[in-house]
């Protein structure tokens, strides 16, 4: 691994910052399963607490599963939904401590320690679970596909049809594919630093 980091250009940087949008609507266009795994192995990379790696992914493309994530999706979400050739569901393996000895061999006990502490397990679980979404949206625009990331569906009816032995528990639901030409809002505002940002 380099010692040093290298800055991304600016093209790189208006695909991931700058210019990224939520796509409300998608072309026709295939999207691969070579792509969707492309995603995934990029998405798994960056760092979460204690390698924990919560997150867990379910890629959608059949009618019958497509239908099915629709019967769960707030009505201004369905007409997004159902534009997109992929909808990818993001969840919290809520027994993600099991693999602690796999992703973490030299301190396996904590597994352990997690299994034992509810709510130190609870917190870790959502927080990384949330970063590494974050990480998977940021992973689908970096392979040049548009991300269409949505929290409003209703969760526990979701969670009741596609896992239901309970171990895994939705996060996001993302479209995912090839923008049609209409696909942008416009840009809303960003707050200024003088309204975000401290120097101490």
């Amino acid at each position: 691994m380099t010692t040093s980091l290298r800055p991304l250009d600016g093209p790189a940087l208006e695909t991931l910052f700058t210019g990224a949008r939520t796509a409300n609507s998608f072309a026709a266009t295939t999207v691969t399963d070579g792509e969707l795994a492309a995603i995934w192995d990029l998405a798994k990379w960056p760092p979460t607490a204690a390698n924990v790696q919560p997150l867990r992914v379910v890629f959608v493309r059949e009618e019958d599963g497509r239908s099915r994530v629709l019967s769960h999706m707030d009505e201004g979400n369905v007409a997004k939904t159902s534009s997109a050739p992929v909808v990818a569901i993001l969840a919290l393996d809520t027994r993600f401590h099991d693999h602690i000895p796999t992703v973490l061999p030299f301190r396996p006990e904590l597994r352990e320690v997690f299994a034992g502490d509810d709510s130190m397990r609870e917190n870790v679980g959502s927080f990384n679970g949330a970063l590494q979404a974050g990480y998977f949206v940021m992973a689908v625009r970096a392979l040049g596909l548009a991300a269409g990331p949505m929290a409003g569906f209703d969760r526990k009816a979701l969670d009741n049809d596609f896992f239901p032995d309970g171990r895994w528990e939705s996060i996001l639901v993302v479209n995912i594919g090839h923008p049609s030409e209409d696909a942008w809002f416009d840009r809303l505002p960003r707050l200024d630093a003088t309204e975000t940002v401290k120097w101490a």
